[in-house]
């Protein structure tokens, strides 16, 4: 049974920068394509950036400023996302999702693409 794990979140100022780790549990992670998405009070769960088991990368309109940088190492059964620059608004629950796909499609970025979430982890960006 697939499981998921993020960490890396915490309280920092504007500007700052994080990185999230999503650890996988289970057997042949390189099967799989990753997604990440976020949660704000009050909002929908929305796409951060999302990889295809390929490796192509896919960025929501915000995070394709290039503050956001979705990564995976295979042979740790890791995936993460680099976050610089943060603001205000990018406070959220962050979730990595994985979805099991055949090597040539393209990535998966809507959440009901996905059926293996992680918990989550809090990221709150002060002022």
């Amino acid at each position: 049974q697939v499981q998921l794990a993020e960490s890396g979140g915490g309280l920092v100022q504007s500007g700052d920068s994080l990185r999230l780790s999503c650890a996988f549990s289970g057997v042949q992670f390189n099967r799989y394509g990753i997604g990440w998405f976020r949660q704000a009070p009050g909002k929908e769960r929305e796409v951060v950036a999302c990889m295809s088991r390929a490796g192509d990368v896919r960025y929501s309109e915000d995070s394709r400023t290039g503050r956001f940088t979705i990564s995976r190492d295979n042979g740790k059964k890791m995936a993460y996302l680099q976050m610089n620059s943060l603001k205000p608004e990018d406070t959220a629950v962050y979730y990595c999702a994985v979805k099991s796909q055949i090597l040539t499609v393209p990535p998966a970025c809507a959440p009901d693409d996905y059926y293996t979430w992680g918990q989550g982890t809090q990221v709150t960006v002060s002022s």
